[in-house]
């Protein structure tokens, strides 16, 4: 094509030159001087031009260069191979538990001495990882180099010769800086203080009476005047301005603001890390063992709904209510939890139309909905309806929340019991007893499919796989291969254990109802004994205990130390909220005082503007965490509305 093309140019240029009356020889020569001049200049540009992006094609073909496309928690690796022969980069999470390696790719050995061939890799930056330079084809180590990488940084692995021996020595060097994917964070963390600051001020500049009384003055002047000016204004009685300054009378009944503020504050965390958390790793559940903070708060809530019963079912029971109506009051509402979250709130919803064939049963408020009948039923067989404040001077008091509700504590150690016995005895289709890992990768790779162990096969047993969660967090790092629902039924006894915690809360703070320095120290102690009780079953670390702590499992060291967490987080709200009102509770206790509404609320409009929209960089660490941000700070702002006009949704 080109040729012809060329040929056809020549000819018209020819027909051109014929067509024109001849010029003189020193013309001519002139004219031959300026083409060839031009024809120089045009060459040199291409030369510029061309010869770059030759080389630089070149060098793809040979040396594998190439820029790649990073995305989020991602960065570009050269590997430089020296050597005679071509070695096998593979790598591992830091994160991964006695985890094979997997493989990166393969370096071809280099080209002649001093130039090395070079493959581009991406590599994951969430966590430090360690990279293994194996010798192919026989699997020979070379070298293992643990490194964390920094977001979109560009870096190389040199592996080269020690010239003193035989020996390989490996390198890395940082040829583009990262960047700092936290700094959003830290501005986002700033505005939200600046903004309590300034509410803290307004609230005290308010308070002050010299502000008040003008503000008042203003506002009886502006009334005044409205009605001098209208024709019908009515003639109105103002209340004096000390019956609006004047605190409401206390009532018995008076709701505790540190319940419900610790209900908002774990809610406003859930729906957060439920819209992405910015898409940062410790705002996302962790892949086995461990906790991020993701993996705090659907037990806080679980605890405090625990609370809430004692309090309620109390209420009631002084109210004048019967066990029999308040035992159906309590199946109703654990019903409905049941249907909202089957129905309402399925995962299975991305895949289609819901059907019977892919319907998820387990879930979250299908857990709290089993969590709240079981406690509430507990509670029923025990619960008194008058209570004493207990004395702390008797010789039996520092065992009084177990005695004084025994058949109840008696049940809850019965449902331990199974828990244990299941998870560590019940025979397991090829995977050995106790299993608690996460199979996949991990483990060596010899329990692929045991993922879960003993609560993966119940689940898979009685609900079937089609059923269950179809995107585990343990694929994250472990490369799971089969189904796994972090809400199963193994798991549940756990959530019942935790929502009974609660109600030790809600029980401790009836008994001692007007003594907050023994509310404050029982909330301790029992923080204190759930501590001692999980750094013995994990053994002070994350792996190597006898049971780690697992959000996926529901473990029992999974659940006491988050109710250890939970009675001192309430201990200082209550100290802060209630005892000495420092704080109100606000924004919290808003959300806390609508939890459903909120909880479901957020999941139905997750799609909807203004909680979603579509982003200019979806590879962008601050526009996840704007969105996120401002999608929680819309459902606080509603909920606050929805308080003002005393509107609550209750099950």
């Amino acid at each position: 094509m080109a040729k012809r093309k060329l040929k056809k140019n020549n000819t018209c240029h020819s027909y051109s030159v014929a067509s024109v009356k001849p010029k003189s020889q020193k013309e001519m020569a002139q004219t031959e001087k300026s083409a060839n001049f031009a024809l120089a200049a045009v060459a040199l540009v291409v030369a510029v031009c061309v010869a770059p992006l030759a080389a630089e094609i070149s060098s793809s073909d040979i040396h594998h260069h190439k820029h790649l496309s990073l995305k989020m928690d991602e960065a570009q690796l050269t590997v430089n191979n020296e050597l005679s022969y071509e070695v096998q980069v593979s790598w591992m999470s830091q994160r991964c538990y006695q985890c094979l390696y997997q493989q990166l790719g393969v370096v071809p050995a280099g080209l002649e001495p001093g130039q090395p061939s070079s493959v581009n890799f991406v590599v994951s930056t969430q966590h430090e990882i360690t990279l293994q330079i194996n010798s192919t084809p026989i699997e020979l180590e070379l070298c293992k180099i643990p490194f964390h990488f920094g977001e979109h940084g560009n870096y190389s692995l040199w592996v080269k010769t020690l010239n003193a021996s035989f020996g390989v020595n490996c390198s890395v060097v940082t040829d583009k800086d990262p960047v700092n994917s936290y700094i959003p964070i830290l501005v986002a963390f700033l505005i939200y203080a600046l903004l309590a600051l300034v509410f803290a001020i307004g609230k005290k500049v308010w308070g002050l009476d010299a502000v008040r009384g003008l503000v008042l003055r203003l506002g009886s002047s502006m009334e005044t005047e409205r009605l001098i000016n209208s024709e019908l204004g009515p003639t109105r009685v103002v209340p004096p301005v000390t019956d609006n300054i004047l605190p409401p009378p206390l009532t018995s009944s008076k709701r505790l603001r540190s319940l419900d503020t610790f209900r908002g504050i774990s809610l406003v965390i859930m729906v957060f890390v439920n819209y992405g958390g910015g898409r940062y790793w410790f705002f996302r559940h962790e892949s086995w063992n461990g906790l991020t903070v993701a993996d705090l708060v659907f037990p806080w809530f679980v605890f405090i709904m625990g609370t809430s019963i004692a309090l309620s079912i109390n209420a009631l029971l002084r109210a004048g209510a019967t066990r029999c109506s308040l035992l159906r009051k309590a199946v109703w509402r654990s019903l409905q939890l049941f249907i909202i979250g089957v129905l309402v709130i399925n995962p299975n919803y991305c895949q289609g139309a819901l059907a019977w064939e892919n319907l998820r049963i387990p879930g979250v408020l299908q857990r709290l909905a089993w969590s709240y009948l079981v406690v509430a039923c507990l509670d029923l067989l025990v619960a008194r309806g008058q209570l004493d404040v207990l004395t702390v001077d008797a010789w039996w008091s520092p065992a009084i929340d177990f005695l004084l509700y025994w058949p109840a504590w008696l049940c809850v150690i019965l449902l331990e019991v199974l828990w244990l016995f299941l998870t560590f005895q019940l025979p397991v289709p090829d995977c050995p007893a106790g299993y608690l890992g996460p199979g996949g990768i991990g483990d060596m790779g010899l329990y692929v499919n045991c993922t879960g162990g003993a609560a993966g096969f119940i689940d898979r047993l009685l609900l079937g796989e089609k059923h269950m969660y179809q995107n585990p967090s343990s694929r994250v790092i472990y490369a799971t291969r089969i189904p796994y629902d972090p809400e199963g039924v193994l798991g549940s006894i756990n959530s019942i254990l935790m929502a009974f915690l609660g109600l030790q809360a809600g029980k401790i703070i009836l008994h001692y109802r007007e003594r907050p320095k023994s509310i404050m120290s029982r909330f301790l102690i029992w923080g204190l004994l759930l501590g001692v009780v999980s750094a013995f079953l994990t053994k002070c670390s994350t792996d190597q205990g006898f049971i780690p702590v697992n959000k996926n499992l529901w473990s029992l060291s999974y659940v006491t130390t988050l109710a250890c967490f939970a009675f001192v987080l309430l201990m200082l709200i209550y100290y802060i909220v209630d005892v000495n009102k420092w704080w109100s509770g606000a924004p919290f206790y808003y959300p806390g005082m609508n939890s459903i509404l909120v909880y479901v609320g957020h999941e139905v409009f997750e799609d909807y503007f203004p909680f979603c929209w579509q982003m200019s960089n979806s590879q962008s660490h601050a526009e996840h965490l704007i969105q996120n941000l401002v999608a929680t700070s819309c459902w606080v702002i509603i909920s606050y509305l929805l308080y003002k006009k005393k509107i609550f949704w209750k099950i």
